[in-house]
This record gives C-alpha cells, sequence and structure tokens, in this order.
C-alpha cells in the first residue's frame, strides 16, 4: 500500500512550503523542516534561541504558506489568563453573556518568551495546548483547527523569567533551536531583499485542507512492533540512568511515535524505518530530560547520541505485513 496521487502530490507541496520558506529564513531548511513535521504529528514547538534569529519571521512565514491566521503573544509578568484566551462581557439587551475571544483563537500562535509572564497565566496555556479547547466561566470554546503554538524563552536572561514546569515542558513535541547564521548565509541575508517585505509577498503554496488531509493521513503510517519496542527502550534507558531525575514519560513516548510517522510521511513513506526514530531523538528528548546536575544544550544532544549508542538500532523489512 502506498500513498494516493493526491497525498504524493501535496506532499511535494509541503517540499514547496519548505524551499519559499528557506528562501525567507536563509539557511535553516532542516528547522523549518522539523517544525512541519511537528505540525503534521498536532504537536507543538518551544524554541531556546537569541532574539532577532528570525523565530516570529519564520512561524508568519510558515502561516502565510498556508494561509492560515496568525498572532503573536508577547509575554510579560502582567499578563493574565483572559488577556490571552478571551473573557465574557454582559450581553446589552439579553439576559446572557458575549465571549470576546483572545489571540489564542488563531491557527499558529507564537507565544513569545513564554518564560516571562506568571505561572498562573503560564497554565491557561496547559489546556489549550493538549485539549485543544479553553474554558471560561463554566463554559468551553473549541480552538481552530489547526491549532500549532511556537513558544519562545531567552536562554540568557533569567532575571524576571519563571521556568516552565514539567508538566507544560511536556506538553511540546520538540524544542528546537534556529542559533546563529554562518557567516556565509548572514551575508546572503544582508544583500537579500527585505525579508519581511518579501514574506508579505509570498503566495499561499497548499490550502489548510490539504494539511489537514497529511495531518490524518500521519496517523495511518505503518509502524513494525519492533520499532515500537526501540521506542520504549529508549525511554526506559532515560528512566533508570543515574545522571537523569526524570526521564522520558509514556505521553512523551506517544509524541515520540507521531513525530516518527510524520517524518517518515515528509519523506514520502507510509511506513517508519529507524532513521525516521533517530531523526526526531533529540528534538523530542531535549526538553523532557532533567539531568541530576545542570547541561549546556551541546552536552545535552551529546548525552542523547551516548544514550542511543548503546543500543542496536533494529533492521525493519520496510513494508506491511500485507505487501
Amino acid at each position: 500500500m502506498t500513498f494516493s496521487d493526491q497525498t504524493a502530490q501535496s506532499i511535494d507541496k509541503l517540499h514547496q512550503l519548505i524551499d519559499a520558506t528557506d528562501q525567507i529564513i536563509i539557511g535553516k531548511k532542516e528547522v523549518t523542516r522539523l517544525t512541519i513535521v511537528a505540525m503534521l504529528a498536532g504537536g507543538h514547538v518551544l524554541f531556546e534561541d537569541i532574539p532577532g534569529v528570525g523565530k516570529t519571521l519564520l512561524i508568519r512565514t510558515i502561516a502565510k504558506c498556508l494561509d492560515a491566521d496568525f498572532s503573536r503573544i508577547q509575554f510579560t509578568p502582567d499578563l493574565i489568563p483572559s488577556d490571552i484566551i478571551g473573557y465574557t462581557v454582559p450581553h446589552a439587551e439579553k439576559a446572557l453573556v458575549d465571549f470576546r475571544k483572545g489571540p489564542i483563537f488563531n491557527q499558529l500562535l507564537l507565544a513569545d518568551e513564554i518564560n516571562r509572564t506568571s505561572p498562573r497565566t503560564q497554565a491557561a496555556m496547559l489546556e489549550a495546548m493538549s485539549e485543544k479547547q479553553v474554558t471560561v466561566d463554566g463554559m468551553t470554546y473549541n480552538l481552530p483547527e489547526p491549532f500549532f503554538v511556537l513558544a519562545t524563552q531567552n536562554p540568557i536572561e533569567y532575571e524576571g523569567t519563571y521556568p516552565l514546569p514539567e508538566a507544560q515542558l511536556d506538553r511540546f513535541l520538540f524544542q528546537l533551536s534556529l542559533g546563529y547564521p554562518t557567516a556565509d548565509q548572514e551575508v546572503t541575508m544582508l544583500s537579500s531583499p527585505d525579508q519581511q517585505k518579501a514574506a508579505e509577498q509570498l503566495e499561499p503554496v497548499m490550502t489548510l485542507d490539504e494539511f489537514l488531509s497529511l495531518k490524518d493521513a500521519v496517523q495511518h503510517v505503518y509502524v513494525e512492533e519492533r520499532l515500537l519496542h526501540y521506542i520504549i527502550s529508549l525511554a526506559t534507558l532515560t528512566r533508570e540512568h543515574p545522571a537523569i531525575r526524570l526521564g522520558v514519560s509514556p505521553r512523551g513516548n506517544q509524541y515520540f511515535l507521531s513525530a516518527a510517522r510524520a517524518n517518515a510521511l515528509i519523506e514520502g513513506r507510509d511506513f517508519v524505518t529507524p532513521q525516521d526514530i533517530l531523526t526526531v531523538l533529540k528534538p523530542v528528548y531535549r526538553h523532557r530530560l532533567l539531568f541530576e546536575n545542570d547541561l549546556s544544550k551541546t552536552e545535552i544532544d551529546t548525552f542523547i547520541d551516548d544514550l542511543a549508542d548503546n543500543l542496536v538500532v533494529p533492521t525493519i523489512r520496510g513494508k506491511r505485513p500485507w505487501d
């Protein structure tokens, strides 16, 4: 069994979207690809990054290519939950109330410096990110589909910040970083037309319906049982390692599997390979592992590589059993 012609065409459009974004966010094609993988898997992304590297432009460009609604929330210490999710006001003529939607009611949401707001306001994001709904005054309101959060936190400035609790970190599928461009990439950026203007002039590459169809197709990507055991074995290593205080949760494994399936789909396959698992391993694990001692980002990535080296990578047939 392989993908239909329509699905194959939509996958081609995804690659066109990634290429178009690469013309705006120069030199960060793999980060763009992984961001799209997270969206296909129905997850959210946490960027731990320095200011000014193009995070807002990245998500705005993706929204433009998908013709999706976009909003940005600048998180500050004085932000309250109603500033994000909305509030109710008395109806002018009836004994009812009207709900005024907050900026969270958009398909793509940039939560900028999410760790600068209070735990109470951070908690207002939990229901939205996990259930794709918000509750106000006992009434539940569904968020649009797709609903995707790209959040940022500054790894340099810690004064006036509130570290994200483990429960909220676990809501993010990936932790990524754009980082500085190379010298050549920065020269290209400086010699290119205005990137903001170029992003605004982009035409949609694919429709939201096409993207949602691919998102649905992710759940039908085949995974051999031995690969499921491989994912669980990796998580077990994190739970038993003496250097790790908190390992990967069962929910983390579910997200991991969805990400591997989405990576396979974007590569044009309807089955998962070990390489799909290894490709998404570090983005899934980085923010889920709590260590006994503080480690740098580079040290964490090296630790995850060493962890994977302790297991034999399984081989697969590369086919569904009924093919």
